[in-house]
């Protein structure tokens, strides 16, 4: 791969692993480390968020919260939570997807059933319905990935759809999947 583009809550792991204060977002703090050394191999080919959309407050079962605010840097201040990508980073991720044959989408940019925290989701699902217009595979996988561009209209405009996003990725990774054996078998 050319570049993978990683936003939502992955997101902060990783810029918390590159030294990125993250404020009070979602961390997975056992794997900070691991995060480091992902960071380190990948030679410059992740691509993390350079702005955010973030709340102090968020209710996640009721989906509401403070309004959002745009961090215009990286570094995401205390007290301030990342709920989706900003504007800088939305420009940057549909430039680079604008320029790629292949597409692969696990995962949206933020919690895009809340409407507050949806235009990081909808502005990637848009850039990669229109890389497919322009002959690009594209393949979404995931329940959260394909609810999104269902939700949005997009759905139909991408090459393929599947809520299987881990069992796509590990796919994709080259591991053995007992359902495609059986057909390559008949």
């Amino acid at each position: 791969m050319d570049n993978i583009l990683i936003g939502g809550a992955m997101a902060y792991t990783l810029l918390k692993a590159r030294g990125v204060a993250v404020g009070k977002s979602r961390v997975e703090e056992d794997q900070v480390e691991e995060m480091k050394k992902l960071l380190a191999q990948a030679g410059g080919k992740i691509v993390l968020p350079s702005d955010h959309s973030a709340a102090a407050n968020f209710d996640f079962k009721a989906m509401t919260g403070d309004k959002p605010t745009v961090v215009p840097g990286a570094a995401i201040p205390d007290g301030l939570m990342g709920m989706d990508i900003g504007p800088k980073t939305v420009a940057a991720f549909s430039d680079i997807i604008g320029k790629a044959g292949t597409i692969v989408w696990n995962g949206p940019m933020g919690v895009f059933e809340s409407s507050d925290y949806a235009a990081g989701t909808l502005a990637v699902a848009k850039a990669i319905a229109a890389a497919t217009g322009r002959g690009a595979i594209t393949v979404i996988g995931g329940g959260d990935s394909a609810a999104a561009v269902e939700k949005m209209g997009l759905a139909e405009k991408m090459t393929h759809v599947s809520t299987g996003g881990g069992a796509s990725l590990e796919y994709l990774e080259g591991k053995a999947m007992p359902p495609i054996d059986v057909l390559d078998q008949k």
